[in-house]
């Protein structure tokens, strides 16, 4: 748990793909893919936005987006994840903890819209920013997911609310058992090194310039570009 009141980007990274793969949404994409992704996308039920829209919005090719949809599609036929599938997808990812708490967060951050459902633009917005986004990309995507209220500062209210989730999720799997003092020792770590002017908040600005200063954590964000 060293370290984790810095920059949780490689988890929230490996939990998301995590989800994709469960959706089927990650697979590999197929030498069959062709223009013909353009009548699919126009015919479904729940089409996206234009695959030229997506395209400028991500940095997925058109073929990447075509195989993408499909998996989504497949698996989610509705063409929307509600946040209460979301939150049992992570459960099952670890049993040995109370992940809801995390997954409610996790979802809000790709809800963008706040509309209480994930469809496909969401999920591949999301996932382009996080595989294939600049490191300043990640860190903004990464802070926005800690400023809960959206407000543009992280206070150390929310940073708790994170660390408990975090330690909730991790449940028995975290050897030595850690202290019920244990979220709020990191936050005070995480705000001893994050805010540079003390005046109790963390602003995007102060985030983004000791991130950038850490090597540990920028290393972790180059983990999962080449996942598709």
């Amino acid at each position: 748990m060293e370290g984790m009141e810095l920059c949780a980007v490689a988890v929230v990274i490996l939990l998301f793909i995590a989800v994709l793969k469960q959706f089927g949404i990650l697979e590999p994409i197929s030498v069959e893919d062709t223009c013909d992704g353009d009548v699919e996308l126009s015919a479904a039920r729940h089409q996206p936005e234009g695959l030229e829209e997506l395209q400028a919005h991500t940095k997925f090719t058109k073929k990447e987006l075509q195989s993408l949809y499909r998996g989504f599609k497949n698996d989610c036929p509705s063409g929307h994840v509600d946040e209460e599938t979301f939150t049992l997808i992570y459960a099952q990812f670890f049993p040995q903890g109370d992940s809801s708490a995390y997954a409610h967060f996790l979802f809000n951050a790709f809800d963008a819209d706040g509309s209480g459902a994930l469809c496909f633009e969401d999920f591949v917005v999301g996932l382009s920013v996080l595989l294939r986004g600049t490191a300043q990309e990640k860190l903004k995507w990464a802070f926005n997911l800690y400023d809960i209220n959206k407000d543009g500062c992280i206070t150390k209210e929310e940073m708790l609310e994170i660390m408990k989730s975090i330690y909730d999720m991790m449940g028995r799997c975290t050897l030595p058992a850690p202290r019920d003092s244990a979220p709020a020792e990191h936050v005070e770590q995480f705000f001893q090194k994050m805010d540079r002017n003390g005046d109790g908040v963390v602003t995007y600005e102060e985030f983004l310039e000791t991130c950038q200063q850490d090597a540990d954590i920028m290393s972790s964000m180059q983990i999962f570009e080449n996942t598709i």
